[in-house]
C-alpha cells in the first residue's frame, strides 16, 4: 500500500468524525492541497496542530460552553497544551481507557520547544520557535495519523 493511500485513509477517518459545520469543508481543502502539493506542508501544519488541540477539547468540559470562575466572572483563559491533555485524561478515564491510552503518546506534541525540534510539537510551530522551512513533511503525515488515530473519540 503506498503512503498517499494511507494518507487518504487517514483523512477519510478525521472527516468523517470531525464538526462537519466547522471543520469538514477544511479538512477536505487540506487534503487536495497537501495531495495535490506536498511541500505545503509548512502551509498546512498549524491548522493541524489547531485542530488536534480543539479534538481534545472537545472531549473535556470545557468545549462549548463558557467558562466561569467561582466568583462568578468568565474565565480568560482555557487549559491549553498539557494541562489541557492532563484535563483530558482526567475526564476520560472511565468512559473512554481507549482514547486515554493514546494521549499520554500525543502529548509529545505539547512539550517545550528545543532548538533541534522541526515542526514536531506545537510550540516550535504555533509560537514561531522555529521557522516553517525546517519544519519536515515526515513529522506532518506523523501529525495527521495521530488526528486520524485520535478522531473516533472526538465530542464535537
Amino acid at each position: 500500500m503506498n503512503n498517499s493511500i494511507k494518507l487518504n485513509e487517514a483523512f477519510d477517518e478525521i472527516y468523517n468524525y470531525t464538526h462537519m459545520w466547522n471543520w469538514g469543508p477544511d479538512w477536505e481543502v487540506l487534503r487536495k492541497v497537501y495531495l495535490t502539493f506536498p511541500n505545503s506542508y509548512s502551509v498546512l501544519t498549524p491548522f493541524a496542530y489547531s485542530y488536534l488541540e480543539e479534538l481534545i477539547r472537545s472531549t473535556t468540559s470545557e468545549y462549548g460552553r463558557e467558562l466561569i470562575n467561582t466568583d462568578g466572572t468568565l474565565k480568560k483563559f482555557r487549559r491549553v497544551g498539557t494541562k489541557l491533555i492532563d484535563l483530558a485524561i482526567e475526564e476520560n478515564k472511565d468512559s473512554k481507557p481507549k482514547y486515554v491510552a493514546i494521549l499520554p503518546e500525543i502529548k509529545s506534541y505539547f512539550i517545550q520547544s528545543e532548538p533541534t525540534n522541526i515542526g514536531d510539537n506545537r510550540h516550535s510551530v504555533a509560537h514561531g520557535y522555529m521557522h516553517p522551512r525546517f519544519w519536515d513533511q515526515e513529522s506532518f503525515e506523523k501529525l495527521i495519523f495521530d488526528i486520524a488515530k485520535l478522531s473516533k473519540y472526538a465530542g464535537f
